[in-house]
């Protein structure tokens, strides 16, 4: 049987369809337990769809839509009226001058709007327009980013010219400085390419399907300008270490 089906095991709730006078457009399935009276029925239900426990009445319908009880009485268990998985509990809410009325809980044309003239709004101080403009002028425009980004320690490389002698930080590889300038297949700003004395590399100057400089296989790499000390760097000694 399908009610059957939607019982969780081991629970003895019971799985309602709930329905509302006024709210054509408020459905929920909730689940009770056949131990609750009425009352505690309805304040569970209050604070679903609104209505008053003092001015709500409760229906009880069957799967084909036949009504099976009406819940008259508050100290009553649920399950004294043998509802079943699947059930209809529909609320009737009895004030005419309920929250629930008029329709305008669902039908939002029918609330009155807020108006305020284009002057008044423009004079205050608090408005959305006022604070899109603050963060506006204070965020910096997009040419001036691009511009930082495209000149991203530009400043490091004053002192790196093609040719000089350096060692490259961490690890202390040494070389000659090949490149400087621009890679945008790395990243924006500026980039030096080293030639290393030794395979340390990972290319021959071929950068992302770019050349920017030649030397060697697995003798080339590039590096931001920070990581670039220049100066008397002489090409090491390979037997500098072994003992005597």
């Amino acid at each position: 049987m399908a009610t059957s089906r939607l019982q969780m095991e081991g629970d003895d709730s019971v799985l309602l369809h709930v329905t509302h006078s006024n709210l054509k457009s408020f459905a929920a399935d909730v689940r009770f337990s056949p131990q609750m009276n009425v009352e505690a029925v309805k304040e569970k239900l209050w604070k679903k769809c609104g209505t008053s426990v003092n001015a709500m009445a409760l229906e009880l319908y069957d799967e084909s839509g036949s009504k099976v009880a009406v819940l008259s009485d508050d100290t009553r268990p649920l399950g004294f009226y043998s509802p079943f998985d699947g059930f209809r509990l529909h609320i009737v809410d009895l004030d005419p001058s309920s929250v629930t009325t008029g329709g305008w809980l669902e039908d939002t044309s029918l609330v009155e709007k807020y108006t305020i003239s284009e002057e008044d709004y423009a004079k205050r101080t608090d408005s959305y327009r006022k604070f899109k403009e603050k963060i506006v002028a204070q965020k910096p425009a997009a040419s001036d980013v691009k511009t930082k980004e495209e000149d991203f320690m530009e400043d490091l490389c004053a002192n790196i010219k093609v040719g000089d002698r350096c060692q490259v930080v961490p690890g202390e590889k040494r070389g000659v400085v090949k490149y400087v300038g621009r890679a945008e297949s790395l990243g924006p700003g500026y980039w030096v390419g080293i030639q290393y004395d030794e395979p340390l590399g990972k290319h021959d100057g071929m950068v992302k399907g770019t050349r920017l400089f030649e030397c060697p296989q697995l003798h080339g790499g590039v590096v931001r300008p920070d990581k670039v000390k220049v100066g008397d760097y002489p090409e090491r000694d390979p037997f500098e270490d072994d003992e005597i």
